[in-house]
């Protein structure tokens, strides 16, 4: 997965993994943060709202060096979406807070299905046959389902400062996911060196595969059922 765009040489693969790198900066990774700040807004706290970060707009929540690690690696990050605890109820706050943090994750996972479905309709009615683009749009659809699925796993590891890292706190007591935040900032920094490094590929890809693979068995029920 690390720099494969730059291993492979430019060939049409290349170029659709580029397009779909380009597809994650710009619409998935906006869909990801705006799920967070909706149901943020929704459990109570506007603070992303009132920044000006519940929209789809790309150029509100990219970051430099998580757009760089995105075209690189085909895994990056947009800025995180501010929450404001306090602005729950605080005998919900914990729950809240893990609410907010599963829906990014969630929000790709539906977006794989959406594309698994578009490239099954497409392939249902026909169109790739005889016409090389809408084989490739087929290509691209469940390319960009796979890196959905890999976002969506990727944000659900329980390291900081990753969406699993706030489920935590759910499930960890306050005292040892208090000790964990405290070194948030090396944990984060050893994580990176690992997935610069190609060390977390294995992991990632076994979990990413298995969730793109039951996507794709779900969404192809119907059709092989009644088609």
């Amino acid at each position: 997965m690390i720099f494969d765009l730059f291993s492979e040489g430019l060939t049409i693969t290349t170029i659709i993994k580029l397009g779909i790198r380009l597809m994650i900066i710009l619409f998935f990774l906006p869909v990801h943060e705006y799920a967070h700040g909706y149901v943020a807004c929704k459990l109570g706290d506007p603070t992303a709202k009132n920044m000006g970060r519940l929209t789809l707009n790309p150029i509100a929540h990219v970051d430099p060096f998580g757009l760089l690690l995105s075209v690189l690696t085909g895994v990056g990050f947009a800025k995180a979406v501010p929450v404001n605890m306090r602005n729950f109820r605080p005998e919900h706050r914990k729950r809240n807070m893990a609410l907010v943090s599963v829906a990014g994750p969630l929000s790709n996972v539906f977006l794989a299905f959406i594309l698994v479905l578009i490239a099954y309709i497409l392939r249902f009615v026909g169109v790739t046959n005889g016409s090389e683009f809408a084989a490739n749009l087929v290509t691209v659809c469940m390319f960009g389902a796979n890196c959905n699925t890999m976002l969506a796993v990727f944000n659900l590891l329980p390291v900081p400062p990753l969406d699993g890292s706030r489920i935590l706190s759910v499930v960890l007591p306050d005292r040892y996911y208090y000790k964990i935040m405290q070194y948030e900032r090396y944990i984060g920094i050893v994580f990176l060196i690992l997935v610069l490094s190609g060390a977390l590929d294995g992991v990632l890809s076994f979990f990413s595969n298995l969730l793109y693979s039951g996507i794709v068995n779900i969404v192809s029920i119907p059709f092989k059922l009644f088609f």
